[in-house]
């Protein structure tokens, strides 16, 4: 039976960073600072790859769409991230949680969808080479790029219409930076049975399935590259997908540390740190990884600086 002190919450209150009083300055400096090299190092993957026709392959096609969903989260956090060390209270109505819910929620989806098919485009050109082209032509890459955004939407969906018919006592106060539906789960008195049901069903199709396909792929690609008898061919082949690679890796050891961690061992402050990793790190580290570590991306810097 619910209490009588039980309600529907209209709105809540988002701590921040408050909770660290002594480094609020340091914080906001640093954060800004790494919202404006995300956006300057993701546009300038998305104006290079554009202007330059050498780049117009299946592989930066796939490049630009995770430059432009790096570039999209962080927008949709990181301002009002920003806007909250002016504000010592922050509120947040119920509709504006849930759609910062949904948006979180698709787009680290569609990234999971994304590294999976770009694992896939990688397998294709290594393992047969022949039949790239043929493969991976303009109407597949552009029909696999539709499924990643459309099939994120397997996600969001459930969570969001269970959560918004959770009841709500007590405190309404979100200690997090942003709307994150372990977070809000946490101050429902209501049961999240069914949400937690929801996230192990919508789990496997959205996190497992993706990660099976990008393992399947980079069994297969490795596999290739080793019965290749020169140490040079090995070389070249590995390095066309050694940047995918290191994104892979970085990202699911950053979800990995975030959000499948034995509920005892999380804490708040811990949570948060945490997720920082994911909304930060991973978006800014991506044009950087590819920049240093993709051949043909720096062979066509060098092109450009050269003429």
């Amino acid at each position: 039976m619910k209490g009588e002190n039980q309600t529907s919450a209209t709105e809540f209150i988002i701590v921040g960073f408050y909770d660290f009083p002594h480094l609020l300055v340091p914080l906001f400096l640093s954060f800004l600072l790494i919202y404006i090299l995300v956006l300057l190092g993701n546009l300038l993957i998305m104006v290079i790859v554009y202007s330059n026709k050498q780049l117009h392959t299946p592989m930066f096609f796939f490049l630009t769409n995770l430059a432009f969903l790096d570039i999209s989260y962080t927008t949709m956090i990181f301002p009002n991230m920003l806007a909250h060390f002016f504000l010592e209270v922050t509120h947040i109505s119920l509709n504006g949680c849930l759609l910062q819910m949904f948006c979180f929620m698709f787009m680290v989806s569609t990234e999971f969808f994304l590294l999976a098919v770009m694992a896939y485009d990688r397998y294709v050109a290594i393992c047969n080479p022949l039949r790239y082209v043929t493969i991976m032509n303009d109407v597949v890459c552009l029909k696999l790029a539709a499924v990643c955004w459309l099939f994120s939407l397997i996600d969001p969906i459930p969570h969001i219409v269970l959560t918004s018919r959770l009841s709500f006592c007590g405190s309404h106060t979100i200690n997090h930076f942003f709307c994150d539906v372990v977070v809000v789960m946490t101050l429902s008195c209501s049961s999240t049975g069914d949400i937690e049901a929801a996230s192990y069903v919508v789990g496997t199709l959205v996190g497992v399935a993706p990660f099976a396909l990008t393992i399947t792929s980079y069994i297969n690609i490795i596999s290739t590259i080793l019965k290749i008898r020169s140490t040079e061919g090995r070389r070249k082949a590995f390095s066309t997908c050694a940047s995918h690679l290191t994104v892979v890796i970085l990202f699911y050891g950053v979800i990995c540390s975030t959000y499948m961690r034995p509920s005892s061992t999380a804490s708040v402050k811990y949570n948060k740190v945490l997720s920082l990793l994911y909304v930060a790190l991973t978006p800014l580290c991506n044009p950087i990884i590819y920049c240093l570590k993709n051949t043909e991306f720096k062979n066509t810097l060098r092109k450009g600086k050269s003429t």
